[in-house]
């Protein structure tokens, strides 16, 4: 997706490193690897952009444990504000955009 282009790491503080970790033991590694690991399927969180854009991202780690997270974009850097394993469904938009990249 476009708005990944251009974009210079990530922001991260003890705040939401913690948070992540203790809400669903997902650590900040993991966050990044998401990004650097493909099929990577982006999407617009309209519901979630009150007071910015927000996205959301179905993706796997290093590991392939699949994951979603919620991020923006502050200081052209990624920010993420969630991270969790994809459920049911959203592994399987995920297992699709897989096979669509197989052909």
């Amino acid at each position: 997706m476009d708005i990944l282009t251009n974009l210079k790491g990530f922001d991260w503080d003890e705040g939401n490193i913690t948070k992540t970790w203790e809400k669903h033991r997902v650590t900040h590694i993991e966050c990044e690897e998401v990004f650097f690991n493909n099929p990577l399927v982006v999407r617009d969180d309209e519901l979630h952009s009150k007071t910015e854009p927000r996205y959301y991202v179905l993706g796997k780690t290093i590991r392939e444990r699949l994951l979603f997270l919620v991020f923006t974009i502050r200081n052209n850097k990624i920010r993420v504000i969630s991270a969790r394993d994809m459920n049911k469904k959203e592994r399987e938009t995920y297992e699709q955009a897989e096979k669509d990249t197989e052909v």
